[in-house]
């Protein structure tokens, strides 16, 4: 079946979670707890095709409010689809450029404080559950830790995207601001390595010395009499 996620179609089963849908299908949905249900950042508005998926448990409600939820809110990472039909999905950070690009200002505001509702009336009970979660065995902190540092590189790269597809003339400054960063990160690291005396490099940086291909050993046979 196909489903629509920010008008991309996305080839998916019954079965499968909007989360891994639209990551499979590279729309992605950001995803920084690594779907542990922790965080909103694979938030998503359900258009059409309510009734084809799977309702929301405690988890999601425990981060959703009453209004988001009218809304058509959902947690990516917690849904399911669960019959065939029609389903379209916005995700958060698309329906906040779309706003953007139309210099919507009544529903930027709207939406900003709808967001800023949703963060602190559910605050208290999201945390709750979190510690439920890892007090009954469902939720293992250092697993958590680990998905969480491999969805970085990820949910960056959509915030990346997503800004240069809303400001495509920040492009080149952003890339020549990277560039400048890259040439401190890596003079700094081979200063670092100088004075250690070995491999002390930063995080993203290169050494000089030790990323040239290694000098040729020659080798020689002494012996004795």
């Amino acid at each position: 079946m196909i489903i629509y996620i920010n008008d991309k179609p996305c080839e998916a089963k019954v079965g499968d979670l909007l989360l891994n849908t639209a990551k499979q299908n590279r729309s992605h949905i950001g995803y920084i707890c690594g779907g542990n249900g922790i965080c909103q950042s694979c938030f998503v508005y359900v258009l059409e095709g309510a009734d084809c998926l799977s309702t929301p448990g405690e988890d999601e409600k425990a981060f959703i409010s009453d209004r988001l939820f009218s809304e058509g809110g959902r947690l990516a990472c917690r849904t399911t689809i669960v019959k065939e039909g029609a389903i379209r999905v916005l995700t958060r950070a698309e329906k906040f450029r779309r706003i953007v690009l139309g210099l919507n200002l009544p529903g930027f505001i709207t939406y900003a404080q709808t967001i800023g509702y949703n963060v602190t009336t559910k605050l208290p009970s999201g945390v709750s559950n979190i510690a439920s979660r890892v007090q009954s065995g469902r939720l293992n902190p250092v697993d958590t830790i680990g998905k969480i540092a491999s969805g970085l590189g990820p949910a960056s790269q959509l915030v990346y995207k997503n800004f240069i597809e809303t400001f495509p003339f920040m492009q080149m400054p952003l890339d020549m601001a990277g560039n400048a960063a890259k040439g401190t990160l890596d003079t700094a690291s081979g200063a670092l390595c100088t004075v250690s005396g070995g491999r002390l490099h930063l995080p993203g940086s290169t050494c000089a010395t030790h990323d040239k291909p290694a000098e040729a050993i020659e080798r020689i046979t002494i012996s004795s009499k």
